[in-house]
């Protein structure tokens, strides 16, 4: 995605993204990211971003790349934007028909009618190739 003569590049983000720079066996993440430093446009550099969290609206977050001429000078930026989708498994974990996020039995199981805990039907087989 980097035009050319671009030779380096710089990150900014949203509060809610986790950005992380790896390059020649370095790694930066966080803070260090939004200082306004810049990284070199080598073969092997990574960037990476990840939400840790759902979001309260669509592409309520971004990530803006700007890339930058020897000299230093900016050439150009490209930018995402991101919505982050909660996903969760719930069960009925006291199998009294109510299906409840945070039940204290859903981390363990009890065998029998006065049992607790998830019960799970998984359907393994190749219904197609």
């Amino acid at each position: 995605a980097a035009p050319p003569g671009a030779v380096s590049f710089g990150v900014k983000h949203t509060e809610g993204v986790s950005v992380e720079v790896a390059w020649q066996g370095h790694q930066e993440v966080g803070s260090a990211l939004d200082s306004g430093t810049r990284w070199p446009l080598d073969k092997g550099t990574v960037l990476r971003f990840s939400m840790s969290q759902a979001s309260t609206e669509l592409n309520d977050n971004k990530v803006t790349v700007s890339f930058y001429a020897e000299e230093g000078k900016p050439i150009n930026q490209t930018g995402v934007f991101l919505t982050g989708i909660g996903i969760s498994l719930d069960v009925d974990a006291d199998r009294d028909g109510v299906v409840e996020k945070n039940n204290p039995n859903k981390a363990n199981w009890t065998w029998g009618p006065e049992g607790h805990g998830a019960i799970l039907l998984v359907s393994c087989d190749k219904e197609s190739p």
